[in-house]
């Protein structure tokens, strides 16, 4: 009874965390600050107005480093001050510019940092200032607008990624070869580039999807450097969205459709019924995967030119930032960070801008023999859009067609002058090619 009574007094004695170290990130929406602390811990945070600050409070803990001299420079942070409180907690106060909505979560040692972490959020709540996204062509006459390449560069900020020979961070090396991706699509007319990651920050893996979908993006490519456990493996590799990942991921997009609208194609999911919006869905998914299996090969013949190859063919795999189901998908995995060969041309700037052209020329050369409808490539190919014809059957809809063919409903509609969806068995619709 008595060595229960110790026990239990033992596992009442408060858990001591101090804080032994502070970062700071910054990206366009938020600041990010990452508390590294000695053990699991509790904390509060709140914000109080007049002025605006956010107040954490760590409990049983003591501040064993310094945050003075800590850079805030460009982030919505003016200061940061600590104090004791109850004898045992810490108290972090952090003056801000602009009233901000706070947010926290803990973070358990990994196999890059071995200590506990806090992670606090500062994001902005005035409304941000919001950049119009290219807009897609409604009708085949307006042949005007660029191809639209959404650039991701792996990782970032509080995550580097793999870490490889000389301490070098995958997350530096990607964002290097996607700027200059940026840079060779800018200069390349009927071509916009679209930065995902701009900086060294942390962006969520479906965020990243987000950005690139509101972006109306044509593409997106992610671009990452791998690594393995052996140092021996070596060579780049093109992945696209597995059938699997493809599967369970229309079923998410299902469960979230009375959020989103004209999801694919121009296809509304709001009035479908659930199993015609997972058939729309798996129709949206493979034609993407479809696209997705011809770009990877056209980047893979290119990369094959500047690196070994560790697959010849585009292989498969369930990339959470693969996804999206309306944009085509690739995940470039530019070289083994782990292997200590790959990992010094990796961290040199001619090699990465070599990766980049290689990257570039197989995307430009996929879109020049099928530029999408409505944009200047497609317009320069051919004045007019070359089409095939379908006979409707019985059961089939506007809607079925138009994804099952990778077009927007609208270039249907406009390409047959439907003033509605309405089909007829037997009628003869007019599809149009790329």
């Amino acid at each position: 009874m008595r060595l229960a009574l110790i026990l239990l007094s033992l596992l009442a004695l408060p858990v001591m965390a101090d804080v032994q170290d502070v970062r700071v990130w910054q990206s366009p929406d938020k600041t990010r600050l990452v508390f590294d602390l000695t053990g699991p811990h509790e904390h509060k945070i709140f914000t109080l107005n007049n002025p605006e600050r956010v107040v954490i409070d760590v409990s049983n803990a003591k501040m064993k480093s310094s945050v003075e001299g800590l850079d805030t420079q460009s982030t919505s942070i003016r200061s940061i001050r600590t104090a004791r409180r109850n004898q045992n907690d810490v108290r972090i106060v952090i003056d801000v510019t602009e009233p901000v909505n706070a947010s926290s979560f803990p973070l358990v040692p990994n196999n890059v940092y071995s200590n506990h972490r806090l992670v606090v959020d500062l994001e902005r709540i005035q409304e941000a200032r919001v950049v119009a996204p290219v807009k897609k062509a409604d009708s085949y006459e307006d042949n005007k607008r660029d191809i639209i390449i959404a650039i991701d560069a792996g990782h970032g900020g509080e995550d580097p990624g793999a870490i490889g020979h000389g301490r070098t961070k995958e997350k530096h090396v990607v964002l290097a070869i996607a700027r200059e991706l940026e840079r060779l699509l800018k200069a390349e007319p009927g071509f916009t580039p679209y930065m995902v990651r701009t900086g060294d920050y942390y962006i969520g893996l479906r965020e990243r999807t987000s950005k690139a979908r509101k972006a109306n993006a044509d593409f997106f490519v992610s671009i990452h450097a791998d690594a393995f456990k052996y140092p021996s493996a070596s060579g780049s590799s093109v992945f696209m969205l597995s059938d699997r990942g493809a599967t369970s991921e229309a079923a998410r997009w299902l469960a979230d459709k009375e959020n989103e609208s004209d999801l694919i194609g121009g296809v509304s999911l709001e009035d479908k019924e659930d199993h015609l919006a997972m058939t729309l869905l798996d129709l949206s998914m493979t034609n993407k995967r479809k696209e997705s299996m011809k770009l990877g090969n056209h980047i893979l013949e290119r990369v094959g030119h500047v690196s070994k190859l560790h697959k010849k063919q585009v292989e498969e795999a369930a990339f959470v930032v693969l996804k999206a189901p309306d944009i085509p998908a690739l995940l470039v995995e530019t070289g083994f960070i782990s292997n200590p060969q790959e990992a010094r041309k990796l961290a040199d700037s001619g090699y990465q801008k070599k990766m980049a052209r290689a990257i570039y020329s197989g995307v430009t050369e996929y879109f020049r023999d099928h530029p999408p409808h409505g944009t200047l490539l497609a317009a320069q190919k051919g004045s007019a859009p070359v089409f095939s014809t379908y006979v409707i059957r019985s059961g089939d809809t506007l809607s079925e067609i138009a994804v099952r063919n990778g077009i927007a409903i609208a270039d249907l509609r406009k390409a047959n002058g439907l003033k509605n969806d309405s089909l007829r068995v037997g009628q003869r619709l007019k599809i149009p090619n790329s």
